[in-house]
């Protein structure tokens, strides 16, 4: 049942129908029980009322047994015909008298007290008291079956109305329900009604039930505007970035084109050539951002070798133009592991080294040594450049920020793309100036465990 509504609609209905007929249930028993209880001191109260008149003599038994059984008048209260039955026996078993409808045979055994008896197919309630005086035995009974019907009419005047009632009541429960889910349905016209761009958060001031709901989708809402508002940044800083070398790039083809003299027109391609590899490095930094932000974390935790990743990434990265900076990677990385996935480790570690050889001064050198304590593992990559100005540091994870230090091939996207293929696996970049110059970039992570 896919309907919250539908869903209520029959709870309550089979909840509602489930404590009445329990009640029912409740009231047949102790209906029963009162009935029998009532009947039986009736029972008890004729019986004595009989021996009374037999011992005043009101009922004269010698005349009754005379007139051969004479119908005994039983006095009757209510409206059910041949409701009790007497007998009158000798203590020699012989019946003296019984009330009209009383069956021939002996209602009970019992000398005294209450008893049950069948008689031609039929229950009968039995209550037995002796006269001494008289030696008479007085039996007054009435059948069980006239006390079910008793209870029976009980049951049946609460289920007829129940029958004309339970329509209304379950009218009134639907309309209950749908006044119930109004608030629901008003958010939902709200939201069905909204323009795609309106992401304005939703009044709380509805029932605390929803409260949760209203609170979570304005959550979902400033997410979504906030990524829109990221997404337009990053759009138009990615037009301005690109803007920049293709004007380049376009002004070096037109010397080139233009200039008649060789040593111009080398030079201009060779500007093409640098233009060319600037632009291409800002399409696949943009490109890596794009993809590690639409692609989701894997749950599963992956585990990588760090110094096999290092040496696998500065070998592909010797056929670039690394300006004969040297790249060491220290022994103690050897054996270390991290949990983190290959394909992150290598786009933070590669944006990161490229940045170090891009401010690394011709021929220096870029150190890279590793540490592991207390369950995490420390990567550091430093460079022998100029390093960053303090209130530069805080801002140089962020997009497209390029400090007074900057190269020409730069783009300010590296360490943006490093830090957050580290936040993926729970990773955390450090950057901070090496005592002896130049820029130091930590990479925090857990400690992986061998497969």
């Amino acid at each position: 049942m896919n309907s919250i509504r539908a869903r209520l609609f029959v709870i309550l209905i089979a909840t509602t129908g489930l404590v009445w007929l329990s009640a029912v249930g409740w009231i047949f028993v102790s209906t029963r029980a009162e009935v029998e209880r009532v009947l039986d001191a009736r029972l008890s109260e004729a019986g004595r009322m009989v021996s009374s008149l037999v011992s005043s003599q009101e009922i004269d038994v010698q005349r009754v047994a005379e007139l051969g059984g004479t119908v005994l008048p039983v006095p009757s209260h209510i409206p059910y015909d041949r409701q009790l039955s007497c007998q009158l026996w000798s203590f020699d078993g012989t019946l003296v008298g019984r009330s009209d409808g009383a069956p021939a045979a002996e209602l009970s055994t019992h000398t005294a007290g209450f008893s049950e008896a069948q008689i031609d197919g039929e229950t009968w309630r039995v209550f037995a008291i002796e006269n001494e005086e008289r030696g008479i035995r007085v039996l007054v009974g009435d059948s069980l079956r006239v006390r079910d019907r008793l209870v029976g009419d009980v049951i049946k005047g609460l289920l007829f109305p129940a029958a004309l009632v339970l329509p209304l009541l379950a009218g009134l429960i639907w309309a209950s329900v749908n006044r119930g889910l109004l608030p629901l349905d008003r958010m939902a016209n709200d939201l069905s009604g909204r323009a795609a761009a309106d992401l304005k958060p939703l009044p709380q001031d509805g029932p605390r039930e929803i409260r949760p709901v209203i609170k979570a989708l304005n959550g979902l809402f400033a997410k979504v505007a906030g990524a829109r508002e990221h997404e337009r940044d990053f759009t138009a800083f990615a037009a301005h970035e690109l803007k920049t070398p293709l004007a380049g790039l376009k002004t070096q083809a037109q010397i080139a084109l233009a200039s008649q003299d060789e040593k111009v027109t080398r030079e201009a391609l060779g500007h093409i050539v640098s233009g060319v590899d600037r632009t291409a490095r800002l399409v696949r930094q943009l490109l890596a951002i794009a993809a590690l932000e639409a692609s989701e974390v894997n749950g599963k935790p992956e585990t990588t070798n760090i110094a096999g990743a290092l040496r696998s990434l500065v070998n592909d990265m010797s056929h670039q133009d690394t300006r004969d900076v040297q790249i060491r990677i220290a022994a103690n990385l050897d054996g270390l592991l991290v949990s983190i996935g290959q394909a992150d480790f290598d786009l933070a570690a590669r944006n990161i080294l490229e940045n170090a050889i891009a401010h690394s001064p011709t021929g220096g050198v870029v150190d890279v040594t590793g540490r592991s304590e207390a369950g995490v593992a420390v990567v550091c990559i430093a460079d022998s450049g100029a390093g960053m100005a303090p209130e530069e540091l805080v801002r140089a994870t962020e997009r497209f920020f390029r400090g007074r230090n900057k190269t020409a091939i730069g783009s300010g996207l590296g360490l943006s793309i490093a830090a957050l293929a580290l936040e993926r696996s729970g990773g955390v970049l450090k950057l901070s100036n090496r005592p002896t110059g130049g820029l130091m970039a930590e990479m925090t992570l857990l400690a992986g465990r061998p497969s």
